[in-house]
């Protein structure tokens, strides 16, 4: 199975070497046919601390790093 990669913006960069990155989604209600955004957050691991508050990121999914730590920066996202 391939490895989930996604794009989003970074919301906290305080911890050491992890970033909290802001994932948006939309999708149609199944009932409604309305269109909903829904957002979640994920932690990401940043080995260089490179990363600072929004900035647009592409993160892939790894091994896991910690208990909330399964992501990693693949790279800017322009």
């Amino acid at each position: 199975m391939p490895k989930k990669i996604l794009k989003g913006i970074v919301v906290s960069d305080k911890p050491n070497k992890t970033i909290t990155v802001s994932v948006e989604r939309k999708y149609q209600h199944p009932v409604l046919k309305k269109v909903i955004k829904s957002k979640k957050k994920y932690s990401v691991h940043d080995e260089n601390n490179k990363y600072k508050n929004g900035d647009k990121v592409s993160i892939i999914e790894c091994k896991p790093f910690s208990k909330t730590k399964k992501f990693e920066v693949l790279g800017d996202s322009k």
